[in-house]
């Protein structure tokens, strides 16, 4: 396998994103610190649950829409071979963008609930 610039810049971005996160995680634990705005995010975890919940509550309306014009796209194909496929490729597109923001949301959450009983 050949590593290229590109390759080190990731491998860097992901193992410094990973030690901040240690890091902040380990000293939240130790300090005890609190967020002044909402005492239901004053961990990590929790707050990176909470913005995909968020996430998740702005792209339902979006997911909704996309699946309304995916199916408006469906009739007015009316037979047409390559309307039909470019109707496919956006429902299915459609379909993985919200089991993605979805499954993101719903793994944040089961992460957070692990890690705030394995803290306990």
């Amino acid at each position: 396998m050949k590593y290229t610039h590109r390759h080190t810049i990731r491998i860097l971005f992901v193992t410094t994103s990973l030690a901040v996160v240690f890091f902040a995680t380990v000293a939240s634990a130790q300090t005890g610190l609190n967020n002044p705005l909402n005492s239901n995010f004053s961990s990590i975890p929790a707050f990176i649950a909470g913005a995909l919940k968020a996430l998740a509550m702005i792209a339902l309306p979006i997911i909704t829409l996309f699946l309304v014009i995916s199916g408006f796209l469906f009739v007015t194909a009316q037979g047409n071979q390559q309307k039909l496929e470019t109707a496919k490729k956006n429902f299915y597109f459609v379909i993985i963008g919200a089991l993605l923001i979805l499954g993101a949301w719903i793994l944040a959450t089961l992460i957070a609930g692990t890690i705030s009983q394995l803290t306990r």
